[in-house]
Parts: C-alpha cells; sequence; structure tokens
C-alpha cells in the first residue's frame, strides 16, 4: 500500500530531498508540497491525504498548521519533523493533534518507518525526546507508574519493551527477536494491560524513565 502525503518546509532543498527519500521505496507518495503552515493547509484540504508531515519552524507556524488541518473534515495523521527539541514546542504539537514527533537528522529508513507507525493510527515521539515529554505528561496529565509495576512483567515482555522504547516497530522487534509480529503485538498488548497505559508511546517513555537511556 501506497501512502499519499502532504508535506511542509520552507527550506526548498531540504523539501526536494525528503520528497526523494519519502517515495524511493514505493511506500510513500507526496501528492503536494509547500513551504508555509497555510500552503499546508490548503495541501490538504485538496488532496485528502493520509498523512500530513510538518515542520514547526515556518511561516506562519507549523503549531498552527496543526491546530487548522484537525479541524478539516476528514483530517490526515500529522507527524512532525522539525530540529526543535523544545518541551513546550513537542507537548503542545501533540495536545493539538500531532501523533508523531520526529527530529531533522534521523536516517531515511528510520523517518520512513516512524511515519508507517503515525499514518496506521500508532503514536511516534523520536526515542530522544521520551524523557522531556513523560516529564510533562505527569505534570499536565498527573500520569505516574512506579517502578514496581515492571516486576508485572515477563522476561521477553522486558525484551520486547526495551526495544520498543528505543523507536523500533512491531516488525523490527518481531526481526530482532525471531518472532511473528503478531506475536509482538500479542505482548504489547499484554505489557499495555500491566503497565495500565493506553497505547505504546506512554509504554515506552515510563520504561526510558524507569530504566533510563540506555
Amino acid at each position: 500500500m501506497t501512502y499519499k502525503v502532504v508535506l511542509a518546509d520552507d527550506h526548498p532543498i531540504f523539501r526536494e530531498g525528503l520528497i526523494r527519500s519519502l517515495e524511493e521505496t514505493g511506500e510513500f507518495k507526496v501528492v503536494g508540497s509547500g513551504g508555509t503552515a497555510q500552503e499546508a493547509i490548503d495541501l490538504v484540504d485538496k488532496h485528502k491525504p493520509d498523512l500530513a508531515l510538518l515542520d514547526i519552524s515556518m511561516p506562519d507556524g507549523g503549531l498552527y498548521a496543526v491546530r487548522e488541518i484537525k479541524k478539516l473534515e476528514n483530517a490526515p495523521y500529522i507527524a512532525m519533523l522539525t530540529v526543535s527539541e523544545d518541551d513546550h514546542d513537542v507537548t503542545t504539537a501533540l495536545q493539538e493533534g500531532a501523533l508523531g514527533y520526529v527530529l531533522k537528522g534521523t536516517s531515511a529508513a528510520h523517518l520512513r518507518t516512524a511515519l508507517t507507525q503515525v499514518v496506521e493510527g500508532n503514536p511516534y515521539i523520536s526515542p530522544a525526546l521520551a524523557v522531556n515529554v513523560l516529564s510533562a505528561t505527569h505534570q499536565t496529565k498527573g500520569f505516574a507508574l512506579e517502578n514496581q509495576q515492571f516486576s508485572k512483567l515477563t522476561s521477553r515482555e522486558e525484551t520486547v519493551l526495551r526495544y520498543i522504547s528505543k523507536g523500533l516497530s512491531n516488525k523490527e522487534v518481531s526481526e530482532k527477536l525471531h518472532l511473528q509480529e503478531r506475536t509482538v503485538k500479542h505482548y504489547m498488548t499484554s505489557i499495555m494491560k500491566k503497565l495500565g497505559v493506553k497505547n505504546r508511546v506512554e509504554a515506552a517513555l515510563i520504561a526510558t524513565k524507569v530504566w533510563g537511556r540506555e
């Protein structure tokens, strides 16, 4: 399956390279690209993509684009691709409706993996930001988890979660552990239930806080 993408970044050379990187495997097709938030909004409204990939630092502001795109009928999934590691930018983007937050500088292959997760409805945040995002989540949502809750996990579940917390997809974990992908999904369902979280990102962020950046 090929996913349709609208992307917006105010650096034309970077934008052109990004388009090539996304399209080279046939997984993604860029149906529109622009350099401002308003152009992104108009392109999403016109092309009805599966994914909107936005920079934060562009004319009109990427966060403004997120808010306006989320108001559109059948709004696509949204991911930010940016150099900003500012806690406020990360948490605001997620609160406004972005499902992914990826730092520029990641490899093309890793970017495609992250965006595939997002376009399939799974949150993704660059692992380097995990601790800060968890801290903000704790402050704004009263989210807490004690180390002892991890004692509920089996050895295999711990191994799966350690890979997930480093940003690997279910498919990549299945390849690492020589398991079927559906088995990894089963483990993740069990892990989230035991930890009392709603999704894999919350589980990964908490794991990063408890175990540290290994």
